[in-house]
C-alpha cells in the first residue's frame, strides 16, 4: 500500500473520460503561457515521448494507453483592438455611421440613409407643429378663455366709441421715441452720486458726455462710461439721433427752434432728432462687506454702499413740442381771466313789459 500511494495520481489521470488538473497548473507558469498564446503555431509534429520508468509501470497495470478524448485547452480572451483618433463603440458621442472629415470649407454631407418605411397604424406617429392637437394645448395658452374674450370685446367697444382717432398718449407714444438706460452698480453713495445725476439733467447728450470728462469726482469715471453706452443704446435699438443721417448731406438744414425750458431759461435748438436726458436719477443697490483691520488685533467691519444710475433718453421734438403745450396752457388761462365790461353774447328772455 505504500508503494501505491505516490502514484494514486497517476491512477486517477489514467482513467478514460475524467481530466484531472493537478494544483500547480492553477498557478500562472510562463510554460502554460506559451501553450495559451494563440499567436504560437499549433501544427507542430507530435515528438514521441521517450519511456521512462513511470511509463513501465504504468504499461504493467494496463494504463499506459492514452485517452481518446481530447485535452482541455484553456485560451486567453483578449479585448478587442480600438482604432486610435475615434471614439469607443460604447461613448454616447460615438457616431453610428463614421461620417466624413472635417474640411477648410466646412463639413460636408454624410450619405443618406434610406426612407423608413411607413408605420403601421398601431405604431405611433410623430406629428409637425402645423398636425398638432391645439384642444389639449389649451390649457396652457388660453387658461382663462372667457376673461380673453371680454377682454377682446372691451377693445374692440374702445375702437368703436373712439372711432379710429388715437388719444394724446397714444399719439405720442408712436410720434416720439425715447430710451431707457440703468447702469451696473457702482460702490458709491446716493449722496455722492446724486450731484452728479443733477448735473447732467436735461443737458445734450453730447454735453453731458464732455461735462463728466472734466469732472473730478471720482464716480465721474462710471458715469461717463454709463453714458456712452446709453447713447449707443438708443442709437441702435431705438433709432435716436438719426435724423441727419437719414435726410442726406444735400438735404436742406431745418430752420432753428427758439424755446422756452421749465426752467425759464431759452435754448435754440437746430436738431429735432439730437438726443438730451430728459430724466437722470439714483437708485440704492445693496451693502458690501470689507474689514477694517486696526491696532491690537481690531477688525472692524465696514457695508459700503452701492448705487446705480438710471437715464431716459429723449429727443429734442419732445422738448418742442411740451414748450408749446405749455404756451398754450398758458394762453387758456389769460383768456378765462380776461374780464369784459360788455361782453358778446345773444340776448335772451326779452318782455314788452318793464321789470318795475
Amino acid at each position: 500500500m505504500g508503494s501505491l500511494h505516490p502514484y494514486g495520481h497517476l491512477i486517477r489521470s489514467a482513467r478514460s473520460g475524467i481530466t484531472y488538473v493537478p494544483r500547480r497548473t492553477l498557478t500562472y507558469t510562463p510554460i502554460r503561457r506559451a501553450e495559451e498564446d494563440p499567436n504560437t503555431p499549433k501544427d507542430k509534429p507530435e515528438t514521441q515521448e521517450k519511456g521512462g520508468a513511470l511509463s513501465s509501470i504504468k504499461s504493467f497495470f494496463g494504463f499506459g494507453k492514452k485517452s481518446e478524448a481530447p485535452k482541455p485547452t484553456v485560451r486567453r480572451q483578449t479585448a478587442p483592438l480600438k482604432r486610435e483618433g475615434e471614439l469607443g463603440a460604447g461613448s454616447i458621442f460615438a457616431e453610428d455611421e463614421a461620417g466624413p472629415k472635417l474640411m477648410a470649407s466646412g463639413r460636408t454631407p454624410s450619405a443618406r440613409k434610406q426612407a423608413a418605411p411607413p408605420a403601421e397604424e398601431g405604431d405611433a406617429q410623430e406629428w409637425s407643429t402645423e398636425k398638432r392637437n391645439w384642444k389639449h394645448m389649451e390649457a396652457v395658452l388660453d387658461p382663462r378663455p372667457q376673461a380673453r374674450i371680454r377682454w377682446e370685446r372691451k377693445m374692440v367697444v374702445r375702437e368703436l366709441r373712439s372711432r379710429g382717432r388715437l388719444s394724446k398718449t397714444e399719439k405720442i407714444m408712436r410720434t416720439e421715441r425715447e430710451s431707457l438706460s440703468k447702469s451696473h452698480w457702482f460702490k458709491t453713495s446716493i449722496k455722492k452720486l446724486g450731484p452728479l445725476a443733477r448735473q447732467i439733467s436735461g443737458k445734450n447728450i453730447d454735453e453731458a458726455i464732455v461735462q463728466m470728462q472734466f469732472s473730478k469726482k471720482k464716480a465721474a469715471k462710471d458715469v461717463l462710461e454709463h453714458l456712452k453706452h446709453a447713447k449707443n443704446v438708443a442709437i441702435v435699438r431705438s433709432g435716436m439721433g438719426l435724423g441727419a443721417i437719414e435726410a442726406g448731406e444735400d438735404a436742406p438744414k431745418p430752420k432753428p427752434v427758439k424755446i422756452i425750458l421749465k426752467d425759464g431759461e431759452r435754448k435754440t435748438i437746430t436738431d429735432a432728432t439730437s438726443i438730451y436726458i430728459a430724466q437722470a436719477w439714483v437708485n440704492r443697490g445693496p451693502y458690501g462687506r470689507e474689514y477694517d483691520h486696526r491696532a491690537r488685533g481690531v477688525i472692524n467691519m465696514m457695508r459700503p454702499p452701492y448705487t446705480s444710475l438710471s437715464v431716459l433718453l429723449k429727443e429734442e421734438k419732445t422738448r418742442i413740442r411740451e414748450c408749446q403745450d405749455r404756451e398754450a396752457r398758458e394762453l387758456r388761462k389769460r383768456k378765462a381771466n380776461l374780464w369784459v365790461h360788455l361782453p358778446d353774447r345773444p340776448i335772451t328772455q326779452q318782455n314788452q313789459y318793464y321789470s318795475w
